[in-house]
Parts: C-alpha cells; structure tokens; sequence
C-alpha cells in the first residue's frame, strides 16, 4: 500500500503550530479572570444539578451509600443504603461517611421517609446526626422519623442533644424562615415486634404500609447484639430484603420468600484470620482478639448464598464487607467458596452501586447511581 510522505518541514511546521496552541492555551488558562469564569461556569451547573431520576416512581431502587464495615477503607463508607420508592427514599443505617455520598449524587435530600436502624452498631448509626443536618437544610417539611428496635429512643435523643446547639446557630444565623426549629428535630418510632420473644427470633412487624409500600421489620440473631432487625421493601409487585448484620438465620428464607434482591452484609473467615494473624505476628494483640471475636455474630458468603437460595432471590448482593475487598484480587478472594453454594446470580457491592427493579417486570438491573 502506498502511503503520502508529508515533507520534514511540514512536519516540523505542524509540531511548532500544536506547542503554540499549547502555550497559549497555558496562559490563558492562567489568567486570573479565566479561571474565575470558568470555576463560576461549573459551580452554577453543581449548584442547578438535582439528582430526581432514582425517585422516579416507575421502579423500587435500591443504592448502596456505605458498603465497608468498621474496617476502614479509602473507596467505602459505612454501612448505609438508600431504598427509592413512591417519590421518597428511606434510609437504612446510616454508617460514618455515607451521607456525603447522598449529598454528592445530588439527591433531593428534602424527599427522605425517614430512617430505619437494623441496630445501633457505631457503624450503622455514626453520621445519623449528619444526616438528620443535610435533610433539614436540604428542605425536609417536617421532623424526620428514626425507626429501631427498643433502645432507638435512646440514640435519637443523644443525636438530637448533641445537635442541638448547632441547630440554634444555623437558624439564628440563617433565619427560622430557611432553617426552622420546628423541622429539625429527629423523632424516634420503636418498632414493637409482633408476640412474645422466642428462641427462634423469628417475629416480625409492619413498620409502614401506605397503600403502596410496606416495610417490615424482621427479627434476625446477631447475639449478644440485641435488638437487631432486617427489613424487607415490597413496592408494587418488587420487593428487597436489607439485612443488617446477623449470624445465619433459617426464620430470614420464610421472611424473604419471593423477594427479588437481597442485600446481606458478610464476612470472610480466610481474609480476617490473616488479618488477625498479622495482628498477632506484630505484637497488635487486642486487634488479635477483636478479629477473632466478630468471627461469631456475621453471615459469611456461603451462608448467605443458602438462604438466598431457599428464599428463591433473583440477586444477592453483600454490602458491609468484612474485610473491604478493595482490588480485584481481594474481590476474588472474598468471593471464594461461592460456587460451592450460589454460582451466579451475586454481586459484591461498592458505593455508588444501584439496583432497579422495575416495575410490572422480573428483572434485577445493575448499575451506578450518578449525578
């Protein structure tokens, strides 16, 4: 094939052209009022950036907002996902970090329902007090309702004094008008399950049911931890199962029966014993133990695979992973011993990470919640 030689000095010619470009598209971006109208450019569009497409009320949603455990990890809050149904969104925990991904993906944070506590864990209640902030300055029409087992009361009232000199800044500062007292507060709703306590823990209870949605709570063992709730979604023909944390428990298949995702926190026996390991060899004793000792009170991925199994789940996806696989070498390590129990039909979850189900559908969409 013949090919066009260009001449040398054309070459030479072209180069020169392209670092003359260069050169001034340097300096231009270096002057001062350039850079001030292209920063004011970008901050209209952030601050005009609404982020309505997960209300959209043509499928239930689910996202993770946190998917770490209390091992930190620079890529992952903690615990925390955002369930999308009916124009509003329901938060469930709400681990250390999770609320600026919220306020990152340009929710309207105003259309919370309210939030649900599996348990009050730090990593699943640490930036309640944040959140409680961020819908309130966000617009939130009225108190906003912390749901939990027995003892909710408790965490809602010391998130609330803890606040509550801030809140006396802000609306002596901004006006009641923009920052009303009335709204701000956090109001606690114990869930009171249904009958007597049995060694099963096997009870249940309707938290909320307006005609569309209805959210329940289920009981699951994550002893000594006690209260500790699931809590399943059923929107318009979809539903989804959170788990919060918990040891394996059979009464979870009957009380996820049908559902078409469940989110289940799990943990990795072989990566936390090398990690207590490690801890031991260094003379790090007291992590030694504390490794050791969550190795009781979580589900692991094989586990958590039977159930979905026998609950007839379309997609299980583990959320508050112990440890973060960060990698993809630590993510096929986490994963390892699935394909004895769950072949497909899993996912390990990172923030960011949406779930659609739409509606009048069977289907599990995978993607990421963006802007």
């Amino acid at each position: 094939m013949n090919r066009t030689r260009v001449p040398s000095s054309r070459r030479l010619a072209l180069v020169a052209l392209a670092l003359v470009a260069m050169l001034a598209a340097v300096v231009f971006l270096a002057n001062d009022s350039v850079q001030r109208r292209l920063y004011s450019t970008a901050a209209r569009q952030a601050a005009q950036a609404v982020n309505t497409a997960p209300l959209a009320d043509d499928a239930l949603r689910v996202a993770i907002c946190g998917s770490s455990a209390p091992l930190p990890s620079a890529k992952r809050a903690k615990a925390c996902v955002a369930v999308f149904a009916g124009g509003k969104f329901y938060i469930v925990d709400v681990g250390p970090e999770s609320v600026e991904n919220l306020v990152l993906w340009g929710i309207p944070l105003a259309s919370v329902g309210g939030v649900l506590l599996t348990h009050f864990h730090s990593d699943h209640i640490g930036d309640l007090g944040e959140l409680n902030l961020q819908t309130w300055a966000g617009g939130r029409p009225a108190p906003l309702t912390v749901y939990g087992g027995p003892g909710v009361e408790s965490v809602v009232d010391g998130f609330n004094r803890a606040y509550q000199l801030d809140q006396g800044y802000r609306t002596a500062h901004h006006t009641a008008k923009v920052m009303p007292p009335a709204t701000w507060p956090m109001v606690a709703h114990t869930i009171a399950l249904d009958g007597p306590e049995t060694p099963a823990k096997n009870r249940t209870a309707t938290v909320l049911d307006d005609g569309g949605l209805r959210i329940t709570a289920i009981e699951v063992d994550h002893a000594p931890i006690a209260p500790a709730v699931a809590y399943r979604f059923d929107y318009k023909g979809r539903s989804a199962v959170i788990t919060g944390d918990l040891k394996y428990h059979e009464p979870l298949v009957a009380a996820s029966r049908g559902t078409d995702l469940i989110v289940s926190e799990a943990i990795a026996l072989h990566m936390t014993r090398a990690l207590g390991d490690g801890a031991r060899a260094g003379g790090r004793s007291q992590t030694a133990t504390i490794m050791h000792d969550i190795e009781d009170y979580h589900i692991t991925p094989e586990q958590a695979g039977r159930i979905a199994n026998a609950a007839g789940a379309r997609l299980l996806v583990f959320y508050h992973l112990l440890p973060s696989p960060d990698g993809p070498v630590a993510r096929s390590v986490f994963a390892q011993g699935l394909d004895g129990t769950r072949r497909d039909g899993w996912a390990i979850a990172e923030d960011g990470s949406l779930y659609t189900l739409p509606l009048g559908s069977r289907e599990v969409e995978q993607g990421r919640i963006g802007r």
